[in-house]
């Protein structure tokens, strides 16, 4: 007789109890997974990750202290063969391109968790990836686009916040004259017409977090 496969085990890592709840809920109903552990944080998930060794793990990306980007990096560092499923509210390709880059099998969006998360986690463990497509088409609409800089993304999160140039080139020790000119080239590079378009641009493609 052939030998029963055992479940895939799974660690949650969200910080939103009623999210690590429904997702225990539907993993629940099927017989060849089953939820291991959960954590609330980056911090405890890579903790949990080391002790439980999941076969699939979900993270969540925007949680307090250890985000789920830095967790991911931590985890395949230790792990490389880790297959790790991304849970977002976030459809941004910036954010879907560095979660894949840190190492992610795939990218799942909390709305659609009901109707694709078994298959995602199926996907994942079996060695394969899950890319939503309509993340897949936000990626290759900016594959080609000119990427900010660390330092102009700085800019972008000051300017987000109501900062003026004069201010924001105190704050990060630069003239004026120096962060008027990083400004121009931002709005060049998202083509966006003034300030305030090019913040609504790169928060909603995922390029800066307020």
């Amino acid at each position: 007789m052939p030998q029963p496969t055992a479940p895939i085990q799974v660690l949650t890592v969200d910080d939103h109890p009623l999210m690590r709840e429904g997702i225990a809920a539907v993993v629940g109903r099927q017989t060849d997974m089953v939820v291991v552990g959960e954590a609330d944080n980056g911090a405890k998930g890579v903790a949990l990750f080391r002790q439980l060794r999941p076969d699939v793990t979900l993270m969540d990306l925007q949680m307090p202290g250890l985000d789920g980007l830095a967790a991911i990096q931590q985890i395949r560092e230790e792990a490389p063969q880790a297959r790790i499923l991304v849970l977002t509210t976030y459809q941004a390709d910036a954010r879907a391109w560095q979660a894949l880059k840190a190492g992610a099998a795939g990218y799942l969006l909390k709305s659609a968790l009901r109707t694709c998360l078994i298959d995602a986690i199926r996907a994942v463990h079996g060695g394969g990836r899950w890319i939503p497509s309509e993340v897949a088409i936000e990626i290759a609409t900016h594959a080609t686009d000119e990427q900010l800089t660390e330092r102009e993304a700085e800019v972008l999160r000051q300017v987000a916040q109501g900062l003026s140039n004069r201010e924001i080139g105190e704050l990060l020790a630069l003239s004026e004259e120096t962060i008027k000119a990083r400004v121009k080239t931002i709005l060049s590079k998202l083509g966006a017409r003034d300030r305030t378009h090019a913040v609504v641009i790169a928060l909603q493609r995922g390029l800066i977090r307020l």
